[in-house]
């Protein structure tokens, strides 16, 4: 099984440390990413992505490394603390630079076989609307599974949170993990997706942008 990781802060922290106590019980290769280390461009809008080709990004080349990681895993964990109620700057700048993946426009093929995770970790509270963020790109993308684990830790560091909350953290991992191992190579697309891309297909028929059309057909 090979897992990707995107970290949405290069510090390592709660949601550091629950995303890695996912990704190893899952017993796989493992390859992560951290932001804005690994990359923290901003995405400056040119529309060039939707209009011409990815590869007309003026990041592509800086994106490339972990756009290939995503393709090759069966298990994507889209990790970021909770930032002001949502995903850190990092992450929703990275996120941003795959909406010609979105199914609106040219979804990756893969993507319909892969499981998602998105977790997230506060203080206090946000993790529902954090995990949204990110789950919002793992639909649109077209992963097959999503899943969502958002933990108030009550701490502004891993070292402080409680045993006993650690403790149900690493229950509730070791559940996910049994169900995303159970779950490898058997999911597919759920009926909204295929109703959303049957959709897509009928707009595209319209070849409002050649691009996509292209792709369409």
């Amino acid at each position: 099984m090979q897992i990707t990781i995107i970290h949405g802060q290069s510090h390592k922290g709660s949601t550091y440390h629950i995303a890695r106590m996912l990704a190893e019980k899952l017993k796989g290769e493992i390859i992560e990413f951290f932001l804005p280390k690994d990359f923290g461009a901003f995405c400056i809008g040119c529309t060039s992505c939707f209009e011409k080709a990815e590869n007309r990004c003026p990041h592509y080349e800086d994106l490339r490394p972990i756009t290939e990681a995503l393709d090759r895993a069966d298990v994507i964990i889209l990790a970021s603390p909770v930032y002001v109620y949502h995903v850190t700057g990092a992450m929703k700048s990275f996120l941003d630079h795959y909406g010609y993946r979105w199914m609106v426009h040219r979804p990756e093929e893969s993507m319909f076989r892969k499981q998602a995770v998105c977790i997230s970790t506060a203080a206090g509270g946000g993790m529902r609307s954090t995990n949204k963020d990110m789950a919002d790109s793992a639909f649109f993308w077209g992963v097959a599974k999503i899943y969502r684990y958002g933990v108030g830790v009550a701490a502004v560091s891993w070292e402080k949170v409680k045993p006993k909350l650690k403790r149900r953290i690493e229950v509730r991992t070791t559940a996910l993990a049994r169900e995303i191992r159970r779950n490898d190579g058997r999911v597919h697309p759920s009926i909204k997706k295929n109703c959303f891309l049957y959709i897509m297909r009928l707009a595209h028929k319209s070849g409002w942008n050649p691009v996509d059309a292209d792709y369409w057909r």
